[in-house]
């Protein structure tokens, strides 16, 4: 496994990438990161060396970290995405959520990460997070009993950092200690990872903030969709779902702002568009994949916006 610490440039610049949460809308993101990767002519976990995920993100930041293209995540994607979000009840969409970890990532593990990772989780009956990560020198702590991920497969870490709880089941992990933990999804704690990933890299990796490129990118922002017939009948759904993507948004926007604040001098790029108009409308369990194949383009004209800072931090 490639080391998290290693892989600066000349200059010393350590490179980060985080990956918010938002189930489906995921879409966008890999719009942001198509464009990235065309830009820099290789692969995000040769020009990464930290990659945080939650959630829809964590999917994308392990396929990273394992070294696929975005093309081929964006392919995963359309396969699996909208047979998981389509299900209508949270013991059917856990089992599609867990057909996808399974066939997806096979049994690797997090030894298997080509750059240092990150993926959010959040503990069920203590309420503190859990990060799985790849490497010891992102370790804060607890170096002597360190183990990659806990022990845990990255097919389960990332399906505890997907479970939506209530419109998925908690995900049980058991760690190589023998532990059985109880997760739901990151979102709850992290929605958007970029305050842990910064930990990682000014604390564990000693980097000074001046030799950060943190690019953080999110999945959008955008109008309600209309609620169908069958949803206003099962209005208790309508306001579950309303409520859990309020949350959601709610703490990526607080996680952002206390960075903003406390970091303000860590050179950063956020990408995550807000739009208005209702042919926008989408959430995170969208299933329609030509809506989700619009997310992509705009996700492509957000870099656009971005280009050059960007060139001038990859480059």
């Amino acid at each position: 496994m490639a080391q998290a610490a290693e892989g600066r440039n000349e200059s010393g610049l350590l490179r980060v990438l985080t990956l918010d949460g938002g189930g489906a809308k995921g879409f966008y993101t890999l719009g942001v990161l198509k464009e990235i990767e065309v830009m820099v002519g290789g692969g995000l976990h040769d020009k990464f060396n930290l990659v945080f995920g939650t959630s829809t993100g964590a999917i994308i930041a392990s396929l990273i970290a394992l070294g696929h293209s975005v093309d081929s995540i964006l392919e995963l994607y359309r396969k699996h995405v909208p047979a998981v979000m389509s299900q209508k009840t949270a013991t059917t969409r856990s089992a599609a959520l867990m057909k996808l970890a399974s066939e997806v990532f096979g049994d690797a593990t997090f030894s298997d990460v080509k750059t240092g990772i990150g993926i959010i989780t959040a503990k069920w009956l203590t309420e503190r997070p859990m990060i799985f990560k790849g490497s010891v020198a992102q370790a804060h702590g607890r170096v002597g009993t360190f183990a990659p991920g806990f022990g845990v497969s990255i097919a389960d870490a990332v399906k505890a950092s997907c479970s939506a709880y209530p419109f998925f089941e908690r995900t049980i992990v058991k760690t190589s200690m023998g532990e059985d933990i109880e997760l739901i999804d990151g979102g709850y704690c992290a929605n958007n990872p970029t305050l842990y990933a910064i930990a990682d890299a000014v604390k564990a990796l000693r980097c000074e903030h001046k030799n950060i490129r943190l690019v953080s990118v999110g999945v959008g922002t955008y109008p309600e969709p209309k609620p169908s017939l069958k949803m206003w009948l099962a209005k208790k759904c309508l306001v579950s779902v309303q409520l859990l993507q309020k949350t959601l948004e709610i703490n990526t926007q607080s996680m952002d702002q206390l960075r903003q604040i406390l970091f303000h001098d860590v050179p950063t790029i956020r990408i995550s568009d807000s739009y208005v108009t209702p042919e926008m409308a989408t959430d995170l369990l969208e299933h329609d994949l030509k809506k989700l194949g619009i997310l992509f383009q705009r996700g492509r004209e957000s870099f656009a916006s971005r280009e050059n800072q960007l060139r001038e931090y990859l480059m």
